[in-house]
């Protein structure tokens, strides 16, 4: 299972919406979304790859860091689960 954060991601934008970003850019289906408005300037979404590593996101995510989508330029990282 791994887990990807992106930022800045408008407002109004559906789950299918992010879906078909994801896929046009080689990331497998995500199984969950969790949106996270933070203080509303700047929402962000993690989701959740129950078929993925976090190495394989890794590969993958460049390809959409700092892109240019929906009048904002996204921010994209792979979460690390640590266990103390």
């Amino acid at each position: 299972m791994a887990r990807l954060w992106i930022g800045n991601i408008e407002d109004n934008t559906s789950d299918e919406e992010l879906q078909e970003l994801l896929t046009k850019y080689g990331f497998p289906k995500f199984d969950a979304v969790e949106r996270v408005p933070g203080d509303g300037s700047r929402p962000a979404a993690i989701f959740t790859f129950g078929a993925a590593s976090p190495e394989g996101l890794a590969l993958v995510a460049p390809r959409i860091q700092d892109l240019f989508w929906k009048h904002r330029k996204l921010t994209v990282q792979v979460m690390r689960d640590t266990f103390a």
